[in-house]
């Protein structure tokens, strides 16, 4: 064995200048002096072969020019944590005053020794580890845990640790490490190619108080995480993109307290894997960004009814996915707690070509929906996106076999298949009327321009006047009309309007970048004036 190569080199993390990878193969290569490393290289153009040399297959690799040989002095098998902390803190034995030579000041002629200058400096040193709280050795090469128990001496505080992309090979140096302190909260190992436990045999107490854990990039799979699961009994967000899981399971009786659960860019199998994990009780915010799936369908909940899947999810990110039907926009409208939903570069935003009334089909669609895509839905905006989508398929509704009669109104499966909240905006905003539904033309200049009549309360002796407005026209420019009319600034005009549906309503016009088809306002409604 070559000197200073460990004896455990085979399977560890390396680091050979800004390059990582993980050692193959140990040992001689033909017509070749010395011993060789074989790595695969996490970056497969850092590479040059398979593992094969001159016809002898060495070691393999994933890529066929994945791996290469290295000589052992070429590759950095790196450092202990503590080595790590205090170079990354300054507060090593290289960055120490030197006084004179060892422990020795000279004054004129005269030398003075120090007695006891190394044991002070490493008290000092020990004080200012005590004090860190959040420690951050990313990129510091941390390998391994040092000897026992001395980061439990040296570290007393540590809350915090972020050991993302170092040269950490097994999940048991992360144990090492994290057994070691006692009130740890959160931890980010991400980046970190590593070996788990394929078995459950042991139960460590390193996590009792852990609430965060990032394992983005270690190539876990889920069975693996509920594995280690087992020894995470207060945590609360779990970070696992871009990993090798393509499967789920149910994870029985832990993970029960995890609030978070982020699974973006690992490619699952269907959406029917979501299932297998809607039962996590606290669950309040899933990211699945870019997981492949095509479809979400929650079979246990029928028309118009709650799942009792995902109990407590509030949040959802579902964007840059496949999912190409309405039906599964329909399906969210199940989930009894969701507020905030995520779902761009999805196939079925393609169907629609107005941004504008893609947002209100959602918006129609999901009752409950408080933020979309990260903005905040007004409760103007859901009534509008609500009576539009109430008034668009009222045609569709009619010939399904709705009717505003109660005893007559019997639309059909399919109907209710692809608009399963209608029936409930039916009985929000009563039914829609014959007279609402007839020629509803293609739109034309004439048939954007609402019929509206102005009053001014503050003014009684002004004659309401009618005018006919693009119902795209912005409150804006509306309030500069009416300043036209009625000689007021602009500024100081505050606008709002009633309507015949809404009785005894009286809806603002709070947005001057806003247009009049926003608030849903329709020939015959009066707006009112005031400042």
């Amino acid at each position: 064995m070559a000197a200073g190569l460990p004896p455990d080199a085979l399977g560890r993390r390396v680091a050979c200048g800004t390059d990582y990878g993980t050692v193959r193969y140990v040992g001689s290569v033909s017509s070749t002096a010395g011993i060789w490393l074989g790595v695969e290289w996490d970056d497969p153009q850092r590479g040059k072969h398979d593992g094969s040399y001159e016809g002898t297959q060495y070691f393999k690799c994933r890529h066929p020019k994945g791996g290469s040989f290295i000589r052992p002095n070429k590759a950095h098998f790196g450092v202990d944590f503590l080595t790590a902390v205090k170079d990354r803190y300054g507060l090593n034995d290289k960055q120490d005053v030197q006084c004179g030579t060892e422990n020795t000041v000279v004054f004129g002629t005269k030398t003075v020794e120090f007695v006891g200058m190394d044991s002070v400096a490493e008290q000092q040193r020990q004080v200012q580890l005590n004090k860190l709280v959040d420690i951050s050795v990313r990129e510091c090469a941390v390998s391994h845990a040092g000897q026992e128990e001395e980061i439990s001496r040296t570290c007393t505080n540590m809350r915090h640790i972020n050991l993302s992309k170092n040269l950490i090979s097994s999940w048991e140096t992360v144990v090492a490490i994290a057994s070691q302190v006692q009130n740890l909260e959160t931890l980010n190992v991400s980046e970190n190619k590593m070996r788990f436990p394929s078995t459950s045999t042991f139960t460590s107490s390193a996590f009792s108080n852990l609430k965060i854990l990032a394992l983005n990039q270690t190539e876990i799979t889920w069975t693996e995480v509920l594995l280690c699961a087992q020894g995470w009994p207060v945590l609360e967000e779990l970070y696992l993109s871009s990993n090798n899981i393509t499967v789920l399971e149910r994870p029985g009786n832990i993970l029960q307290t995890l609030k978070l659960l982020d699974l973006s860019d690992n490619q699952l199998l269907d959406g029917n894997q979501l299932h297998l994990i809607a039962q996590l009780p606290r669950l309040e915010q899933l990211i699945l960004r870019n997981t492949g799936i095509s479809s979400i369908h929650f079979p246990d909940a029928g028309f118009g009814c709650k799942t009792k899947m995902f109990p407590s999810l509030k949040r959802l990110a579902i964007n840059d996915n496949k999912i190409s039907q309405w039906s599964s926009i329909n399906e969210l409208d199940k989930l009894p707690s969701l507020r905030a939903l995520q779902c761009n570069n999805n196939p079925f935003v393609d169907t629609e070509k107005n941004p504008e009334t893609l947002k209100q089909l959602i918006i129609a669609k999901i009752s409950q929906l408080e933020v979309l895509n990260n903005c905040e839905i007004l409760p103007a905006e859901r009534r509008g996106a609500e009576l539009d989508y109430r008034k668009i398929f009222g045609k569709d509704w009619l010939e399904a076999g709705g009717h505003w009669n109660p005893e007559k109104n019997k639309p059909s499966e399919e109907f209710l298949a692809a608009h399963p909240r209608y029936p409930a905006l039916c009985l929000k905003y009563g039914a829609p009327e014959e007279g609402e539904l007839k020629g509803q033309q293609p739109l034309t200049l004439k048939n954007q321009l609402l019929t509206l009549t102005i009053k001014c309360p503050e003014k009684p002796e002004q004659k309401p006047v009618e005018k006919k407005l693009p119902e795209s026209m912005t409150i804006q420019k509306v309030k500069g009309l009416l300043y036209r009319l009625f000689k007021i600034p602009g500024s100081d005009l505050k606008l709002s309007y009633k309507s015949s549906k809404l009785e005894g309503k009286e809806v603002e016009l709070d947005n001057d970048l806003k247009p009049l088809q926003f608030y849903s306002i329709e020939s015959g409604d009066c707006v009112l004036v005031r400042w």
